[in-house]
């Protein structure tokens, strides 16, 4: 059975009628949103539908197999949380935003052709850059500005990709696209700006922690696992992937580590985690797909309760940074307990979701062989404690008191990190209603001897670390910084380009400018007293015609670049 209605349009539609509803009924109005989105899903067949006929192409709008329903699944799920927790928020914009940028998502997993991926790829964009923007301080504008930058160089190398891709093969329709030519090239290097593959990465923890409370959580669920899906469908098995992604596991780490925002640790953590899955995507074997899937969407859910129980610290308190904060336990118990849950989901904590399904990929890799990949992934397994599992909780809710009293989030807010926090517990406890609905079937038991032995030994490891690091004054301290990372590159050279074109672009301008107006002065002279301007005409006559020759020269020279 197949519904005429396509999820995204559920969501796209359904979000501008936010607006006419008050009060209660538009908290309902948006909760039931997602509902009829997952009563959709359940209806839902295997197969392609809603094929749109546009020039002498078709677009397809369901393509619906097992890899696209488990994506579909859980961005339905996520939206439902991030609305539960958003509740109390009274702007509209936001709430358009967001489920805007759910049904981008949305459309993204069942798109079937490459123009209506790219259409939603944009929706994605656009909704996400909005809710930066909704925080309306001067650091969001311009984390917004540098985020919009990336997303349009990323939004440019794929559209130029597909025009090329469609142009060589007839059509638009795509599954599995490998690297060829330069139309594959480009769409990759699409995919993986919005996989955060390095050096493509550094736009995510400058805009993250710049988003509002509650577009964080939306932020740090669908953009990145977008992408995610997206690679898993059309690249699997480039080995390029692989060693990519596990670079990426190990990479952030040390940024993390000395980051005081607590929004920017987890934006670096995502990172970390988003690694885990490229790798087993470039790995490509059933079990490191599978790997990959299942470790997107549990890191969904407990990354969103990340960013929730630090979102409700800074709702609470106004401060997010490490150097701020401590003693929270003491008033916010409750998001202080759902924080350790989804810190220990993260680091793969034996019953927690991270546990079921991190380790999946570890062991695709030894399977493979791929020594120093499996050694990548181990070091980074123990990592992420380090900066998420403990940094995070440690010094956002306990370390050195703060003596900041305060009270727990509104009811809304808690039932939403309850409701994750129940499903981080849940599916550590019980995977197998995951397990069911991956793209390949599992043969996998997570609760093995050596499975619980070895994450427990490594993580207890880790933690001893930690500990004496602390007590004996080695940690890096929590201070106020800048980090350099790879956008310097691009910073630094477009600020000095900028200062080099300010002085002689302005310089001419100012020519220019007097130039003009001394022959508007010549002409107001001649009507007023002719004998007297004919000593300032000459000069300024001259000045105009120069000035007109050189535009002329540089709007020749423009056109036979371009020409």
């Amino acid at each position: 059975m197949i519904n005429i209605v396509p999820p995204a349009a559920i969501f796209i539609i359904g979000a501008f009628l936010i607006p006419l509803l008050k009060g209660r009924l538009k908290s309902l109005y948006m909760l039931l949103l997602p509902v009829l989105a997952f009563i959709d899903l359940l209806n839902m067949a295997k197969g392609k539908y809603w094929i749109v006929k546009f020039l002498d192409y078709n677009l397809i709008f369901g393509r619906v197999d097992n890899l696209s329903m488990v994506f579909g699944y859980i961005f339905v799920l996520i939206t439902f949380i991030g609305i539960i927790y958003a509740l109390h928020v009274k702007d509209d914009v936001q709430h358009i935003a967001a489920f805007c940028y759910a049904g981008g998502a949305l459309g993204i997993t069942f798109a079937g052709d490459l123009f209506s991926l790219y259409v939603f790829w944009e929706i994605l964009a656009i909704a996400s850059v909005i809710l930066i923007l909704a925080r309306r301080t001067d650091r969001a504008c311009k984390a917004a500005f540098r985020y919009f930058l990336w997303h349009f160089f990323g939004g440019s190398c794929l559209l130029a990709g597909i025009i090329l891709y469609v142009y060589k093969r007839g059509t638009p329709e795509f599954g599995y696209i490998g690297l060829s030519d330069l139309s594959t090239y480009l769409i990759f290097i699409g995919f993986c700006l919005n996989a955060v593959v390095f050096p493509l990465h550094p736009w995510l923890p400058d805009a993250y922690p710049e988003a509002t409370v509650t577009g964080a959580v939306f932020m740090s669920a669908l953009t990145t696992k977008s992408a995610v899906y997206i690679l898993a469908r059309t690249f699997p098995g480039e080995a390029i992937l692989a060693w990519a992604g596990a670079f990426m596991t190990c990479y952030p780490i040390f940024y993390a580590v000395i980051e005081n925002d607590m929004r920017r640790v987890l934006g670096y953590s995502i990172i970390n985690q988003v690694g885990f899955m490229v790798c087993g995507i470039g790995i490509g074997t059933q079990l490191a797909i599978n790997g990959a899937v299942s470790h997107a969407f549990v890191h969904i859910i407990y990354k969103a309760l990340l960013f929730m129980s630090t979102g409700a610290v800074l709702h609470m308190t106004g401060k997010i940074r490490g150097t701020d904060l401590g003693g929270l336990y003491k008033t916010m118990p409750f998001t202080a307990v759902c924080c350790i849950i989804a810190a220990a989901s993260i680091s793969g904590f034996p019953l927690t979701s991270g546990f079921t399904t991190k380790s999946m990929t570890l062991t695709a890799a030894a399977k493979q062989h791929l020594p120093i990949i499996w050694f990548m992934l181990y070091y980074a397994s123990a990592g992420v404690l380090h900066h998420a599992g403990i940094k995070v909780p440690y010094f956002t809710f306990f370390g050195e008191d703060s003596g900041i009293r305060t009270k727990e989030p509104p009811i809304n807010m808690r039932i939403a990190m309850g409701i994750a926090a129940f499903i981080c517990i849940f599916l550590g406890v019980y995977p197998y209603p995951l397990y069911k609905i991956l793209p390949y079937p599992v043969d996998y038991v997570p609760y093995t001897a050596f499975h619980v032995l070895s994450m427990l030994q490594l993580l207890m490891f880790a933690a001893l670390a930690f500990t004496l690091l602390i007590l004996s004054g080695y940690h890096p301290p929590e201070m106020r910084a800048v980090n350099l990372d790879t956008d310097w590159f691009l910073r630094l050279p477009g600020m000095e380009f900028i200062r080099l074109c300010k002085g002689p672009l302005i310089a001419f301008g100012s020519f220019i400018d007097k130039g003009i107006l001394k022959v508007a002065y010549s002409v107001i002279s001649w009507v007023r007293s002719p004998i007297l301007a004919m000593r300032l005409t000459p000069r300024a006559i001259g000045l105009g015609i120069l000035g007109v020759l050189v535009i002329f020269i540089l709007l020749s020279v423009f056109f036979m670049m371009i020409i």
